[in-house]
């Protein structure tokens, strides 16, 4: 028995990409409803920093951020090049500020511009060292009512009793190093105390994006079907009209779509099958921090559909430590002074610090079966451990025994001893070291230009001379963790013009399709232009997607 229901857009997905699709065509007057596949709304979005990539939106420009059009167009083009098509980098430039004022209006989200976080390649033309990505406020989880008990967690959970935005993380990380740590330390507790003291429920980060864009549709009375999945696309003459679905008690539904489709169901990150189809060995479905519903089923019903798929073979990479409680993106661990990246052969091979999609691309484009560099091994002392939180665990204090036991971090009191443990030769790694260390007395890495640019410094440590971004290696014992090539999702789907419109291979367009998000060819190409830069891009044609379904 199949139930069929009618509306005039269909959205599948409740992501960041789907909700505010949803939303958009919500208010332009269509009769909306959005289909997830999982049993939380939020997806990947609700996991996530939450950072958002959108030049020029009115957050930023009255925070006094120097943006401009032009900037905007020369850095995007520097950053993406051909990599994605001239027509759709100029939609996401011009819709993004309205799809941020767009949000403003319509829902309970406010924003603050990410003061300091740079553009990831600041020193190309129209790059910003200061940055221009914006976060969400915290935000009142009893807003959602009910609904707040659906929201997917987070990727990593914030201590109890704090209010953590995605600026902090910078300073936490130096508590025992710059007074500024403890100064947020302190303030992110003070948040937590004068919002609760107001009968609110705090929510930051991707937590309060997610949040905030359902709010949204509760309150444009756009309905959110949860545990519904995605089977199939209705087609009739020639035209997508809807979409086939099944419920969490096996019920088939169709559901029609007179103007369209959008699809926003994420990626294919936990898609065993299609990422050795489509993506370079070795790779992991346990390495992305992605959402367990992203198993790309958007993307195989566009294709047959007809719609072209392209980029799929690339992420929004980043490198990884297979924790034993799941895989930890390693962001400024990697960063902060005192460690290195190795390779099989006990060398270096990487800034250290670049941006974490280029790292994890030259670890594939350099890994041999004669020099593997997957996993490869990010090498630091006991006087790194002393400085620095990582992860959760506070400076000085032991890793858990629990990383030692899975592998994923080793210990030895002498640099031919780790190297042993690790497999790779000690008298390279001692070398290795021996010039690392050299280049960091110095205060300048010239083998890999850790620290020329900008956004090198961000997570680094001011307080260390000669330079924030190195320091020797010299105090034992020595620790080695596991790198593996994680991600926050794939980066790959249905091609999509400047109108988020779901293109065949020909180029043809196909009727009533739209793709945005993950589940759409990223328009960052194979490039990552700043923090934000999945969001910001999905949330625009998310938007573009919602606006044109009203006009189809």
């Amino acid at each position: 028995m199949t139930t069929t229901v009618e509306y005039d857009a269909v959205v599948v997905g409740a992501g960041a990409a789907g909700m505010t699709g949803a939303l958009a065509a919500a208010k332009q007057g269509l009769r909306t409803i959005l289909i997830e596949k999982a049993g939380k709304f939020g997806g990947s979005t609700a996991r996530s920093g939450a950072g958002i990539w959108v030049p020029n939106n009115e957050v930023v420009l009255a925070a006094g951020v120097p943006d401009t059009p032009a900037k905007a167009t020369a850095y995007l083009t520097a950053v993406v090049g051909s990599g994605s098509p001239a027509a759709r980098q100029r939609a996401y430039l011009d819709n993004g500020p309205a799809t941020i004022s767009f949000l403003l209006r319509n829902t309970p989200l406010r924003f603050s511009w990410m003061e300091s976080y740079p553009d990831y390649y600041p020193e190309l033309a129209g790059g910003m060292p200061n940055g221009r990505s914006i976060e969400p406020a915290p935000l009142d989880a009893n807003i959602l009512g009910t609904e707040a008990a659906n929201l997917n967690p987070p990727y990593l959970a914030v201590p109890a009793g704090t209010v953590v935005l995605a600026v902090d993380y910078k300073w936490l990380a130096l508590i025992a190093r710059h007074p500024r740590g403890l100064a947020t330390a302190t303030e992110i507790v003070r948040r937590y105390l004068d919002l609760s003291l107001r009968g609110q429920k705090p929510i930051t980060m991707g937590q309060a994006l997610a949040g905030g864009l359902r709010a949204g549709l509760i309150a444009a009375d756009v309905p959110v079907l949860l545990n519904t999945a995605l089977t199939d696309l209705y087609v009739q003459n020639g035209r997508v009209a809807g979409v086939w679905a099944t419920t969490a008690d096996g019920e088939d539904l169709l559901v029609k779509a007179a103007r369209g489709v959008l699809l926003a169901s994420g990626g294919f990150e936990h898609n065993e099958r299609m990422r050795k189809q489509f993506q370079r060995e070795p790779i992991g479905v346990d390495w992305t921090v992605g959402a367990a519903s992203n198993t790309g089923d958007g993307i195989e019903a566009g294709a047959r559909a007809g719609a072209s798929l392209e980029l799929m073979d690339d992420a929004w990479w980043g490198p990884m430590i297979p924790l034993p409680d799941g895989p930890y993106f390693c962001l400024s661990e990697r960063t902060l002074p005192g460690n290195i990246f190795v390779n099989a052969a006990g060398n270096r091979f990487v800034n250290e610090a670049a941006p974490y999609s280029d790292v994890v691309h030259t670890m594939y484009d350099k890994h041999t079966a004669q020099v593997p560099h997957i996993p490869c091994w990010m090498v630091t002392d006991q006087k790194y451990r002393n400085r620095y939180l990582f992860k959760d665990v506070s400076p000085a204090l032991p890793y858990p025994d629990a990383w030692y036991s899975s592998g994923a971090l080793h210990r030895d009191w002498t640099i031919e001893g780790l190297a042993t443990k690790i497999g790779v030769p000690p008298a390279a790694l001692r070398a290795t070291i021996t010039r690392f260390n050299g280049l960091a007395r110095a205060g300048r890495d010239t083998d890999f230009r850790r620290g020329d640019s900008a956004y090198d410094a961000y997570f680094a440590d001011p307080t260390n001379q000669p330079s924030p971004c190195l320091a020797t290696l010299d105090l034992p014992p020595y620790y080695a963790f596991k790198i593996v090539p994680g991600d926050l999702g794939t980066k790959g789907g249905i091609r999509t013009d400047a109108r988020a419109r779901a293109l065949r291979p020909d180029g043809s367009v196909i009727p009533g399709l739209y793709a945005a998000g993950n589940a759409s060819g990223a328009v960052m190409g194979y490039s990552y232009a700043g923090a934000g830069s999945t969001l910001g891009p999905a949330m625009t044609f998310g938007y573009v997607a919602g606006r044109d379904l009203a006009q189809s």
